[in-house]
């Protein structure tokens, strides 16, 4: 008689007869999940996958074609528009909801405990002189969304809407990688800093930060924020930003059990975060958080799944 992992490993037979495929973005919690997705659907169900570098927009439009299964961390608030058009085709399905992402204006905790009245964006005028931009000491720096990225226009019409340019540079980073950097340094040297950034990330996992305090958010407010032309932007909070699970029609005929599992992938902030901070404090690459994600969070992942492919992913741990 074989032995029961072979028997387990025989009975297994992937409802796809080729690669399923995977949209790989640029950003760290997707390059995780893609990963950690791969393992259980290759140790789980027997299939092989493949992952396409891609972004947002030709991602949609890869699974309208059917060209890609799978975009597992489509944000919503990025991609409202475009969204709903690819949605209205039929082609594209929202399949599960990963977590609420977020974005926020932030200092860290020790600058929170060095200026206690700081509670508010709005208040940041005062303190410009704790936040001196080195390349511009008679100003502030604030530090925003890397150029070219969406936030850019919203991170802009915000500061000119709090009237920060009296008493603030904006500087904007030219990549995120750039950012990270000039971020990181900064705190791990306790400098005073003052930031845009979205999480779940390795840097809002790995810091100990505070968020200050915007205006209560206000759907028309947010909209002029969005817009490059906006010739009044107004203050408003960042809405919550729903992450989910998207595939393609033809992937949900082809594979509804893959489908269904997919379609559970769900993760607490929390988790994601301290899967972020591992991440970033071992210099991880996503397959190797992924690896200590799959080990360390069995009471998240182990929900996802039946029984018995949840037992084969352990076993291949």
């Amino acid at each position: 008689m074989a032995p029961a992992a072979a028997q387990a490993a025989d009975a297994v037979q992937c409802e796809l007869d080729r690669p399923m495929r995977f949209g790989g973005m640029n950003w760290e919690s997707n390059l995780v999940l893609v990963e950690v997705e791969r393992f259980i659907v290759e140790h789980g169900y027997g299939c092989d996958s493949e992952v396409l570098p891609t972004e947002t927009l030709p991602a949609l439009a890869a699974l309208e074609r059917g060209d890609l299964d799978i975009n597992t961390e489509v944000w919503l608030n990025s991609v409202l528009e475009p969204w709903n058009q690819a949605e209205a085709t039929g082609k594209v399905k929202r399949i599960g909801d990963i977590y609420m992402g977020g974005e926020a204006w932030f200092i860290p905790k020790y600058t929170a405990e060095r200026l206690p009245d700081l509670k508010k964006a709005a208040d940041l005028p005062k303190y410009w002189e704790d936040f001196k931009d080195p390349e511009m000491p008679s100003k502030g720096r604030f530090y925003g969304c890397p150029a070219g990225w969406g936030c850019e226009i919203v991170s802009t019409n915000l500061f000119k809407a709090l009237g920060l340019g009296d008493t603030f540079t904006l500087f904007s980073p030219g990549t995120g990688a750039t950012q990270k950097a000039a971020l990181t340094a900064a705190y791990n040297r306790g400098e005073n800093i003052v930031f845009y950034y979205w999480y779940p990330t390795p840097v809002v996992g790995s810091m100990d930060l505070v968020k200050l305090e915007l205006p209560p958010y206000d759907a028309d407010k947010q909209k002029c924020l969005t817009d490059p032309d906006c010739t009044d932007p107004q203050a408003s909070d960042y809405p919550e930003n729903p992450v989910f699970t998207a595939v393609s029609a033809g992937f949900i005929e082809a594979a509804p059990k893959l489908t269904e599992f997919l379609s559970k992938v769900s993760v607490p902030l929390d988790d994601m975060g301290a899967a972020m901070a591992y991440m970033d404090e071992h210099e991880a690459e996503p397959d190797e958080t992924a690896d200590w994600f799959l080990k360390n969070k069995q009471d998240v992942w182990t929900q996802w799944l039946p029984a018995d492919v949840s037992e084969r992913v352990k076993a291949a741990l």
